[in-house]
């Protein structure tokens, strides 16, 4: 059963991802391109239809931010950028590779999505011109400043760059703890994609946590950072002392 329900989730996934490019592309060539609305159809479609058919089932904790911000937050898995997303009309950064998975790559390119190789410098200095360029128009820009996903019980290392960016912007930086209550959700080691699929969406359910913290200003990255990692680190303990008491779905 569990691999018959990730199957056919997983076709789904294809056809949400195909029906996703089809509307867009439609969109654009009727009223040429306007990434404002794909991120707003990207959000809806997410929440309403994706989402629940792979049977994410999605608390949304603190209040998410809206206009110009840095939304800073641990990294558990591939999905945990649609998770932000439901709240957050902005613009999510991502590892270059996810530019070429087949048709998801498309997708998430036609709404909205910042990619960055991050062992190329000139990749990493056109992404933070992009950040900046995107802060300026109005949008958040949601990024995971660890660089990698893990299952640690608190954060790694955060990344500097987008930190010097925010402040030079003079935008806030967002904190933002996001766990699952099932750790195989985690997308880590040597994990491929459909071994992970099968073994995270196979299930019936997979309860997620998103808690948006208070808005951070700071003089500097190093202060920033501080402060996010700090706010995420105790919320993460609490996320996972919640899901210990409560042995129940949502």
């Amino acid at each position: 059963m569990p691999i018959l329900r990730a199957a056919l989730r997983l076709l789904y996934f294809v056809g949400f991802a195909i029906a996703l490019i089809a509307r867009v592309q439609l969109r654009f060539w009727q009223h040429g391109e306007d990434l404002h609305w794909s991120l707003r159809l990207r959000q809806r479609w997410t929440r309403r239809y994706l989402l629940p058919t792979l049977g994410v089932r999605l608390r949304i904790e603190g209040q998410p931010p809206t206009g110009p911000c840095l939304v800073v937050g641990n990294h558990r898995s591939y999905i945990d950028p649609a998770l932000i997303s439901t709240e957050v009309l902005g613009f999510p950064l991502s590892k270059a590779e996810v530019d070429r998975w087949p048709l998801v790559g498309r997708a998430v390119r036609q709404t909205g999505v910042l990619f960055v190789q991050r062992e190329r410098a000139d990749s990493r200095k056109n992404a933070l011109a992009a950040i900046a360029a995107k802060l300026r128009e109005g949008y958040p820009v949601i990024l995971f400043p660890e660089g990698t996903t893990h299952a640690d019980a608190q954060t790694r290392d955060f990344r500097p760059g987008a930190f010097n960016t925010a402040i030079e912007e003079g935008v806030p930086i967002v904190p933002v703890a996001l766990d699952y209550r099932d750790a195989g959700a985690y997308w880590v080691g040597d994990d491929t994609f459909l071994p992970h699929f099968v073994r995270c969406f196979g299930k019936r359910y997979n309860d997620a946590i998103v808690h948006f913290g208070p808005p951070i200003q700071a003089n500097s990255a190093e202060e920033a950072i501080a402060a996010a990692r700090t706010w995420i680190d105790e919320h993460l303990r609490q996320i996972r002392q919640n899901f210990s008491q409560q042995a129940n779905a949502f």
